[in-house]
């Protein structure tokens, strides 16, 4: 029997990619890629040669059973995401969950997931928090926020640059103006940026300056 990788790939510097992944890639019969054409450019840039095939959100329970049957046949395959790790905010955790089922061995490499860095630079507690990911867009989002307005950990959102003045307008009804915040945006990139201060100085921030790149927001708990 074959085995599953779960092969974190960077999130905006590809000196970030460890040698470890890149050997396993290289190694690897399959390589299931969200989006093929990102990850080609990825490939190509460490001359990595192998097939793949396309994986993401809108076929992954359409192609999972082809993929538990070649690992299950001997294949080794790894799973990668447009950026990041696999299965946070991305494809992954079908093709986990089925592998798991079937005794399959997964290994999940360590590596880059945007939220980490995100909150340590904050300078928000992060001894407890919890990771919301990207919120619901219209269907129970104010349920969400609702009950988050009493969450006492530090909380942790994915957003895209052209929702960011809304979500942050939003969480300012419900947590409050003056609840303690930071936007983070272009990992590792070369503009990378952390923007801290109150809800209130993140949207002023944030209308006069149009944001670029994905986004971490990190928002402190309510006061005990």
């Amino acid at each position: 029997m074959g085995k599953l990788y779960v092969v974190p790939t960077p999130v905006g510097n590809l000196e970030d990619m460890t040698f470890r992944a890149i050997r396993i890639l290289k190694e690897a019969d399959l390589i299931l890629a969200e989006d093929t054409r990102t990850s080609g450019i990825l490939l190509k840039h460490f001359e990595i040669k192998n097939a793949m095939q396309s994986h993401h959100k809108f076929n992954e329970h359409k192609t999972v059973e082809s993929v538990v049957y070649r690992i299950k046949a001997g294949e080794t395959v790894a799973l990668i995401s447009d950026a990041g790790t696999p299965g946070i905010s991305d494809p992954g955790f079908l093709v986990v969950r089925e592998c798991v089922r079937n005794g399959i061995e997964v290994q999940c490499l360590p590596g880059a997931t945007a939220f980490v860095p995100a909150l340590v630079a904050s300078g928000l507690p992060n001894e407890k928090f919890c990771f919301e990911g990207f919120l619901p867009q219209k269907k129970g989002r104010m349920t969400r926020l609702k009950t988050l307005a009493e969450e006492r950990r530090t909380m942790v959102f994915y957003e895209s640059p052209h929702r960011l003045v809304k979500a942050l307008t939003q969480f300012a009804e419900h947590f409050g103006v003056e609840r303690q915040a930071s936007v983070s945006r272009e990992i590792s990139k070369m503009h990378e940026e952390t923007v801290r201060g109150s809800l209130t100085e993140l949207i002023e921030h944030f209308t006069a300056n149009e944001p670029r790149g994905e986004i971490v927001i990190v928002v402190e708990g309510i006061d005990d």
